[in-house]
């Protein structure tokens, strides 16, 4: 006999031992079993086959004082459920500052819209305190919600959520659930707007005075509208002159992007290699790469003569094709397959390097680039990034 316990109510210490103990004592088989404590509040799932009938285990479990519910299951029902078990497993992650009811509700309408089934909800992040004062508000507080969703998606799905996006002021994420998720090795940054908060040539820009020609081209060759080789070598050309001695002062007080701190030093905990690929300039990515503990560096480089920028910028430059061809490079280097990269960028020069990788993530991107990325996050800062790697608050090393 086929049998579905759910137990529910207060969760007490033993609860589950004195549970299964019970079912040993009349043979069962665990065909299936889940557990979720709320509040508190346990809920207990189990798949059972029995040798006999279930009257006397009821029996039983009242006599325990535990709370359950027993379901008969057809031999018809059970193999359609196990049936279920070959389709495609995706991962869906929901982020925001906060999570409501009606962000849960605008997914999951999507969710049934394209006949996906969730098998699993987690939070991975942490608990949410009610009384917020001066002392314990968080202005950078994130919330993520983990999906185990079985089923094909295609398309339509992902655009249908990324208009749920748009509309709710939220991001999600859609991974195949496989080997690769869980074991990610590289991770690669771009630098300007991406591991910092500013482009680095628009700062350099406002010392000579030439800010508003600059940040023209920058813009167009960002939103995919210019040729960025030549568009950085235009932009260098208006830096003539420029005193190193300004460019260490820009370097010096470099603004980081939220969560850049945590995730570097989470993921090198974690055995990952770290790279910056990046269109800026060497000199700011190496002092990056000391602040940070970056493993590698790859960005343009300045001509530099008698302490002053002469205007140019040294070949080979850096664009979308080169940061492609040294992520691929690196991932050989590590012996590693690009399905274990992560690239993380935030305009269109970084889109090859995130169509390479096994997860390409569009940061606070140009509308360019979050168009035409798998993965975007506009809400939250870089280490939401681990959420989309399954990685909970509580595994996360603080700083």
């Amino acid at each position: 006999m086929l049998v579905l316990i759910n137990i529910f109510g207060e969760d007490r210490l033993g609860l589950t031992s004195d549970m299964t103990i019970l079912l040993s004592k009349f043979d069962a088989v665990i065909l299936d079993i889940g557990q979720a404590v709320i509040h508190n509040h346990l809920s207990l799932g189990l798949l059972v086959s029995l040798p006999g009938g279930s009257n006397d285990l009821e029996e039983s479990v009242n006599q325990l004082g535990i709370s359950a519910k027993f379901t008969p299951i057809s031999l018809e029902s059970y193999e359609n459920w196990l049936g279920l078990q070959g389709r495609t497993r995706q991962i869906l992650t929901l982020l925001a500052r906060k999570i409501s009811a009606s962000h849960l509700a605008a997914v999951c309408r999507v969710i049934e819209m394209y006949g996906l089934s969730i098998d699993n909800i987690t939070r991975l992040s942490g608990r949410v305190p009610l009384v917020e004062d001066e002392s314990t508000e968080n202005k950078n507080s994130k919330a993520c919600i983990e999906f185990l969703l079985r089923g094909e998606v295609n398309k339509s799905f992902r655009e249908a959520l990324l208009k749920v996006c748009a509309s709710q002021d939220i991001d999600i994420a859609v991974q195949e659930d496989n080997i690769f998720r869980r074991h990610r090795r590289l991770i690669a940054f771009d630098m300007d707007s991406t591991l910092i908060m500013t482009e680095v040539i628009d700062e350099l820009a406002k010392v000579v005075g030439s800010a508003s020609e600059v940040a023209k081209i920058t813009e167009r060759a960002m939103q995919g509208q210019l040729d960025f080789s030549d568009s950085l070598k235009q932009r260098v050309s208006l830096l003539a002159g420029l005193p190193e001695e300004k460019m260490k002062k820009i370097a010096d007080r470099l603004p980081l992007t939220e969560g850049a701190k945590m995730l570097v030093r989470s993921v090198k905990k974690l055995g990952y290699k770290t790279a910056i690929l990046s269109g800026g300039f060497t000199y700011f990515g190496k002092i990056l790469q000391e602040i940070l503990d970056i493993d590698y560096v790859f960005a343009n480089e300045l001509e530099i003569v008698n302490g002053q920028l002469t205007g140019r910028v040294l070949e080979p430059i850096i664009d979308s094709e080169k940061k492609a061809d040294l992520l691929r490079m690196l991932a050989k280097k590590e012996n590693i397959s690009l399905q274990q990269v992560i690239a993380v960028g935030d305009g269109a020069n970084d889109l090859g390097m995130l169509q390479a990788a096994g997860l390409g993530i569009a940061f606070h991107a140009k509308p360019f680039l979050r168009e035409n990325a798998e993965q975007s996050i506009s809400t939250l800062g870089l280490d939401s990034i681990l959420y989309l790697m399954g990685i909970r608050d509580r595994d996360t090393l603080n700083p």
